[in-house]
């Protein structure tokens, strides 16, 4: 290796440490209530971007009475990953509900959703958890969005990416499923947008007999593909893919 490759590597490898670094440097937005939730994520697009979501809790008028009872609003925001300048924003008065099924956290999903040639998409996670344990709920539902000239675009609303679910006695009789889902880019397109496949792929839990001597049977079902098509506003959800 010649001095000057040498030198071109470690630039490069330079490079990389610095762009690792401002990863790392990341902040999310402050907030005050101990319930809100806020996050902030590189967007490895072109030119590099900066995404941040915070969701601030709203309590119920009526029921709360100082539980998690009540909405959360969205606010999200793309920002230059240079300056930290505001380029586009979204909000959503109560994005999300959350009682006894009570929302634990939100992230930000930057994988390759390229819609169009021209237009990438990112995603908003919010992950959902249920009280109750012998008729347990989770679930992780997806929405995404675009950025167009300073307004960002909901396209896909709430797609429920991972749920578990089912019912029993909390020692062994009783069944139980989870189902993930995920998505990927087809050929053919709607309204100018890439359609989304959908792979579903469901593994279920049965429990049968006393504690001591349970036995369960798993499941493993044939996955299932749905393609999601743009309808010229957003992707259309069919009822029991879309979460609440």
């Amino acid at each position: 290796m010649t001095v000057k490759s040498g030198l071109i590597r470690c630039v490069a490898l330079g490079g990389w440490l610095l762009a690792g670094q401002a990863f790392a440097d990341c902040t999310p937005p402050a907030v005050t209530g101990q319930w809100d939730f806020s996050v902030c994520k590189d967007w490895p697009v072109d030119p590099p971007l900066t995404i941040t979501a915070v969701s601030k809790f709203v309590a119920d008028p009526v029921y709360a009475k100082g539980e998690k009872i009540g909405t959360y609003d969205l606010d999200l925001s793309v920002l230059s990953a240079d300056d930290s300048t505001s380029l586009a924003t979204w909000h959503q008065p109560s994005a999300f509900s959350t009682d006894a099924i009570e929302m634990q956290s939100v992230e930000l999903d930057t994988a390759r959703y390229k819609l169009t040639p021209t237009l990438r998409a990112f995603g908003v996670r919010a992950i959902f958890k249920g009280s109750s344990s012998v008729n347990p709920l989770n679930e992780t539902v997806l929405s995404l969005y675009v950025k167009e000239g300073g307004k960002l675009r909901p396209v896909l609303n709430r797609l429920v990416v991972y749920r578990f679910s089912g019912e029993w006695d909390g020692n062994c009789a009783g069944d139980r499923g989870t189902t993930v889902r995920t998505i990927e880019m087809g050929k053919t397109s709607s309204h100018g947008f890439a359609d989304l496949i959908l792979k579903s792929v469901t593994t279920g839990l049965t429990g049968e007999g006393p504690p001591d001597t349970c036995e369960i049977k798993t499941t493993h079902y044939k996955p299932e593909l749905t393609t999601l098509r743009y309808d010229g506003k957003s992707y259309v959800l069919p009822n029991d893919v879309q979460g609440l």
